[in-house]
């Protein structure tokens, strides 16, 4: 990858995903951070179908990554050196993207524009992670779920929320979110 090109891997990123006309949202600590909570992230996250997927991948791969590990729901290019970060991508239907970009918010990293899930859609994402994979998923994503609560100041005990939880996540961590706020 020319760097000179690429100020940043964000720069990258927004061309490709225009040159393939994909859909992606910023999911993961950078959309974390833009609601407000502070967290560190080694890696970029992003939300897509698995048919923009498959077109990002190869400018991707032609662009200095490398693919890792790629399942039915979710990919991970490894990227070289200090410049290209480590990215994921979890594909979903159209539906859901559709549904997540009409209430998601524009924000920008390096003069580039991005679309993050709105509150309660990021929330919804970190529930259903850790409820399907909660080894893995429960360590990060809960701390999150806390950190979201207390700095955007949601009600946990409204009626709304409980729904969520107990649609997307488990009776189980919506107490352990209870009992944390």
């Amino acid at each position: 990858m020319n760097q000179k090109q690429y100020p940043t891997i964000f720069h990258l990123f927004s061309d490709i995903f225009t040159k393939c006309k994909a859909v992606c949202v910023l999911i993961g600590g950078f959309a974390v951070n833009y609601y407000k909570v502070s967290r560190q992230t080694a890696d970029v996250d992003f939300l897509t179908t698995k048919e923009d997927f498959e077109k990002i991948a190869v400018l991707l791969e032609k662009n200095g990554f490398k693919k890792d590990y790629e399942q039915e729901v979710f990919a991970r290019f490894l990227g070289s050196g200090s410049y290209l970060m480590d990215t994921d991508f979890m594909f979903v239907d159209k539906d859901t993207i559709g549904k997540i970009v009409k209430k998601g918010k524009e924000i920008f990293i390096a003069k580039q524009k991005f679309m993050v899930p709105s509150l309660n859609h990021l929330i919804t994402l970190k529930l259903h992670a850790i409820r399907y994979n909660p080894g893995v998923r429960e360590y990060k994503d809960l701390p999150d779920i806390i950190q979201l609560v207390r700095v955007n100041k949601l009600d946990v005990k409204d009626s709304g929320f409980k729904e969520l939880c107990l649609k997307y996540g488990t009776e189980e961590l919506y107490n352990r979110i209870l009992e944390r706020t």
